[in-house]
């Protein structure tokens, strides 16, 4: 189990790399709100896996019991419900970065503008 918390930690920590790397990439985006877009990134993360585990081991609980599985049912729904916000946290700052990458970009015409000065 500790192999495995310590991969899960590995993971997060991995992606919370990529997600710092492109978050560097946005040269108009305010420290600040790289930093918060970060927090935001690592929470989600940390709750959609707090979440998967809590799913799998009452999985493991209600498998071909009846009266588990009508005991813990509703525990496992809100669990999910929880993993579903968390992906659409993800889902909403890749939206916003999505938005600040392309009011970054430079078309080709804005080139010709500035050269024409």
């Amino acid at each position: 189990m500790k192999q495995d918390d310590e991969k899960k930690l590995s993971e997060i920590e991995e992606k919370l790399e990529n997600f710092s790397d492109l978050l560097s990439t946005l040269a108009n985006v305010n420290d600040k709100k790289k930093l918060l877009w970060k927090d935001a990134y690592h929470n989600a993360l940390e709750d959609r896996d707090h979440a998967h585990i809590l799913v799998t081991d009452l999985l493991m609980k209600i498998h071909g019991n009846l009266t588990n599985h009508q005991t813990y049912g509703t525990i496992i729904s809100k669990y999910l419900e929880r993993m579903a916000k968390s992906n659409d946290q993800i889902l909403k700052l890749a939206e916003l970065i999505s938005k600040e990458e392309e009011s970054n970009q430079i078309t080709s015409d804005d080139i010709f503008d500035e050269i024409k000065g």
